[in-house]
């Protein structure tokens, strides 16, 4: 859920101090000294509490030791900085996809860092309303992003370039079949998971089986489908 207002990651009152304390960024694990946290202890650093969507994506991504997408997913989204619709999750697919799977595959570092980078630099190109104006998704598009970049796919490539494409076509028909009005949110969640069934069955990777996400943006998103969604919490949907 997007707080406004106390602590951005889980709403509670922010306490100060008079001696500055080092902590750890809840997104990007860097640490910093400060006189602010709230109860539960979290902190934001000034770089994620005041930069873009894809700058916190981006930072968090190369720093988690995650191996779980969906979980990393949900997080990203409570930020403020992710909106309840935008281009942002065109990233987010990939991104969090990317680190999971090369911290599965224990060849993250470097390697992870510079294929995020790169997802962020191919993703600017998938514009907002892509899903209506284009006929494809930019979620189901990051998930062919992300086969690309570990396959190091190209244009002339054979089944690299086959496995990018038979995974975005996977993820767009279920977003497809699913229906309804764009939702940023519903569309990434089941991107992400039907890009964890395809690793598994192409590439014989298990990411771990993580549970149906629980969607608690419903309020923030007028079209939204209720109790037609998987992930609805039953809190209701927006005015």
């Amino acid at each position: 859920m997007e707080y406004r207002s106390g602590c951005l990651v889980c709403g509670n009152e922010l306490y100060y101090s008079v001696v500055p304390t080092r902590e750890t960024c809840f997104y990007c694990g860097a640490t910093a000294e400060t006189n602010m946290r709230c109860a539960k202890g979290h902190f934001i650093c000034d770089f994620c509490h005041n930069g873009s969507a894809n700058d916190l994506i981006e930072r968090f991504c190369c720093s988690t030791d995650s191996t779980a997408p969906l979980s990393l997913a949900l997080t990203l989204m409570g930020s403020p900085l992710v909106k309840m619709h935008g281009p942002e999750h065109h990233f987010l697919v990939p991104a969090v996809l990317l680190a999971c799977f090369y911290n599965q595959t224990a060849a993250g570092g470097d390697l992870a860092t510079e294929k995020i980078h790169q997802a962020r630099g191919r993703s600017d190109d998938v514009k907002g309303g892509f899903c209506g104006f284009c006929g494809a998704c930019g979620a189901g598009i990051g998930t062919g992003i992300f086969i690309s970049l570990i396959t190091e796919a190209t244009p002339l490539s054979d089944r690299e370039r086959r496995l990018s494409n038979m995974l975005t076509a996977e993820s767009l028909r279920v977003i497809a079949e699913k229906g309804g009005a764009r939702c940023c949110k519903r569309e990434s969640f089941w991107a992400i998971m039907t890009a964890v069934q395809f690793v598994r069955r192409e590439f014989g990777i298990d990411l771990p089986e993580e549970p149906l996400p629980v969607c608690s943006f419903s309020a923030l998103n007028k079209e939204c489908l209720a109790e037609r969604c998987a992930f609805f919490d039953g809190q209701g949907t927006a005015a």
